[in-house]
């Protein structure tokens, strides 16, 4: 296949995703008509009516265990496919991985030093 079909095969995948999803939702739009009740705009919270704002703010302290969960959430994403392809690539893939968790480990050893793993 040359550079010109491909492109023309990804055009074709990306108007038919864009054409299933618009019908998907005509069609979930005309058979699930929706009716306006009072009391569907009301906060609730386990069919209890909520006294307290619904919009609360998170303290500022939870930002460090959020930043500390993504680096070690992205470390699993990365880290299946690298086993994956282990096998085939070897000692440079294996370099390349310890270089990258040295990076979160050091990321780690930053949170820890600021304080970030202290409860509070």
């Amino acid at each position: 296949m040359s550079a010109t079909q491909h492109y023309v095969l990804l055009l074709g995948i990306a108007l038919g995703t864009v054409g299933v999803v618009l019908s998907l939702y005509c069609l979930a739009r005309s058979l699930g008509l929706t009716q306006k009740e009072p009391g569907k705009d009301v906060p609730a919270s386990s069919g209890v009516l909520s006294r307290d704002p619904v919009w609360g703010r998170y303290h500022a302290r939870y930002y460090g265990y959020a930043l500390l969960f993504l680096a070690f959430d992205m470390e699993m994403a990365f880290m299946y496919p690298w086993a994956v392809v282990y096998k085939e690539v070897g000692l440079v893939a294996l370099l390349d991985m310890g270089v990258f968790l040295a990076i979160l480990f050091l990321g780690l050893l930053y949170g820890w030093s600021q304080g970030a793993l202290r409860r509070q």
